[in-house]
């Protein structure tokens, strides 16, 4: 009961954190219709200069860190991202209604990271004093890259194996063809002209071909490409190869949280925006957002703990496996599945995200892992 009741304070603690606040703000600011508007540029802007901070200090840490105990919880993320994109392939996927590629990208979506959700949980594990490795940051990549595969993978596998069902089909409707041609005096290939089917290597819908494999590095190469992955990677470069401490600690530092609350503003108003797209694709793509970001992220607290008990991982690192792991990509992942899976419908996957999948993540799940990990491991 003392648990219980230790981790309830803890929590409602959390909700009333400055930075919770501005996101709920902004939902409502956009519910009550305001003309109230950030420009994108500035939004992009803030977003990089946070990121940008974020690597620079997880490169400053991995300069002077002990590499080793970087590669269990490195291992544990990208597990965490595969397992992510399976359990919506096979839950979201068979519920009524739903496509099975818009189920995967979603649940690729969902696989990959937030930058702006990492960044909300680094400000409030500094606020509470809760130690964690600064190269826990460096994380993010580990899940988000696998998670974009994964999903892309899985789709391209799902279109092969429907092509591969039509071209079945297809032979046996030649053969069907064969017998009756024959008998009529004609071809088969008249026939199958008269029935409006093409050969086999016909183009798909989404422009492909049967039998087309997919390319793994193609999606690497844009997920890295992407702006907030990018940026999170140069200040990791830039904080291992270089000096920065000086420009880190006048400049970027003192700025950091200012940003986040105008960025959680900005991600409120847009979440607020993007329920009109959520109710265009139904129900359990609302139920499925609700209830990802808490099973995800618990998922990931179960791995972290194992890897606080065999290498000393901080309790605030299990924290940031955590949220990464609730977190759903905003900035990187949208253009990423856009190109891999063409055919799927980015008002679910992107509304599910951002109406419900974000808010969940910033407003429980990091008031939620962070009052566990108080609890469980005190800090």
């Amino acid at each position: 009961m003392d648990f219980l009741s230790d981790f309830l304070t803890l929590f409602l603690g959390k909700l009333q954190s400055p930075t919770l606040g501005f996101l709920i703000g902004g939902m409502i600011v956009a519910s009550l219709n305001s003309r109230l508007q950030i420009p994108d540029a500035i939004y992009k802007f803030i977003v990089f200069m946070l990121l940008l901070k974020v690597g620079l200090s997880g490169g400053i840490a991995i300069r002077n860190a002990d590499l080793v105990k970087m590669v269990l919880p490195a291992v544990f993320a990208m597990v965490v991202g595969i397992l992510i994109v399976f359990i919506g392939r096979y839950t979201l996927a068979n519920l009524p209604n739903v496509k099975t590629l818009d189920a995967i990208a979603t649940a690729g979506l969902f696989g990959a990271v937030s930058g702006s959700t990492l960044a909300a949980a680094l400000t409030l594990l500094e606020s509470e004093s809760i130690t964690y490795e600064p190269w826990a940051a460096a994380l993010y990549p580990f899940m988000d890259i696998p998670a974009l595969v994964t999903a892309i993978v899985l789709a391209s596998l799902y279109k092969n194996k429907q092509r591969g069902a039509a071209d079945e089909s297809l032979s046996k409707q030649r053969v069907t063809a064969v017998e009756y041609r024959s008998k009529q005096g004609g071809t088969a290939g008249e026939y199958l002209g008269d029935q409006g089917i093409v050969a086999r290597g016909y183009p798909s819908k989404d422009g492909g071909t049967a039998g087309k494999g997919v390319k793994v590095w193609p999606i690497v190469k844009e997920s890295l490409q992407g702006s907030a992955l990018s940026a999170l990677m140069l200040g990791l470069a830039l904080g291992v190869l270089t000096r920065p401490e000086s420009v880190y600690d006048s400049f970027f530092n003192p700025l950091f949280r200012g940003l986040l609350s105008i960025l959680m503003l900005v991600m409120g108003m847009e979440a607020a925006a993007r329920i009109g797209e959520l109710r265009k694709v139904g129900q359990w793509y609302a139920l499925y957002a609700a209830v990802a970001p808490l099973l995800h992220g618990l998922i990931a607290f179960g791995f972290g703990m194992i890897a606080h008990f065999a290498t000393d991982f901080s309790p605030g690192g299990v924290v940031i496996l955590a949220v990464i792991a609730a977190s759903s990509s905003d900035i990187s992942g949208p253009p990423t599945l856009r190109a891999g899976i063409p055919s799927a419908n980015p008002s679910a996957y992107i509304g599910s995200s951002t109406a419900v999948g974000t808010p969940i993540a910033l407003a429980v799940g990091i008031p939620l892992f962070i009052g566990l990990a108080q609890t469980l491991m005190g800090s």
